[in-house]
């Protein structure tokens, strides 16, 4: 049950969101995703400005998150309330329907995986962000999670440019279809407990 929505939830919370990996999302996460997307988007390099930027951001996304899921406001977000938050925001809803913050998160996340800042994310930087999450030992078990993503017109692109991006980030968490070709947006899953 990989691509089964609840491990879908259960995968962002603890591969996107618990940059801690204490189990929760409290603040501290998303103060330490504002630099790792600084540094990301940068490669390498910081800019007190983009710092700034993405703190506003990652500190919308907190209150948003926290105001949603927070349901015993311990200042804790569990995962199960993550994933009740998610039922009530995300499910069978495009994109444009998220949250703000949860939207600015999304692209901001999509400019840190694209490494050669063209605009597409394409089969190198799909691997770099995979990698960077989880284990794997063979390419070829990347390279066909990344196939599986694809339509015609990414094809043709040579790779998921933002609006895509976007598209397949809503349908990953907000459409319980295991079989959606979304559920690959990250590479290949494992089942978590």
């Amino acid at each position: 049950m990989a691509y089964s929505w609840d491990n879908r939830v259960k995968f962002v919370v603890r591969y996107m969101y618990d940059i801690d990996n204490n189990g929760y999302l409290d603040k501290n996460d998303f103060e330490c995703l504002a630099l790792r997307a600084t540094i990301l988007e940068a490669r390498g390099e910081y800019s007190a400005q983009r710092f700034a930027d993405n703190q506003k951001i990652m500190q919308n996304l907190w209150s948003e998150i926290a105001e949603l899921a927070d349901f015993n406001k311990d200042g804790l977000v569990t995962v199960d309330e993550f994933k009740g938050a998610v039922k009530k925001t995300c499910i069978g809803k495009t994109y444009g329907e998220f949250p703000q913050a949860m939207k600015a998160f999304i692209d901001s996340h999509f400019k840190s995986i694209d490494i050669n800042a063209d605009g597409v994310i394409g089969p190198e930087e799909y691997r770099v962000d995979a990698v960077s999450r989880s284990a794997f030992t063979n390419v070829d078990e990347l390279d066909a999670a990344f196939n599986k993503l694809l339509n015609d017109n990414d094809k043709k692109i040579g790779g998921i440019n933002l609006a895509r991006y976007q598209e397949l980030y809503a349908q990953f968490i907000g459409d319980a279809n295991e079989a959606n070709p979304a559920v690959y947006l990250f590479g290949p899953l494992t089942e978590l407990s």
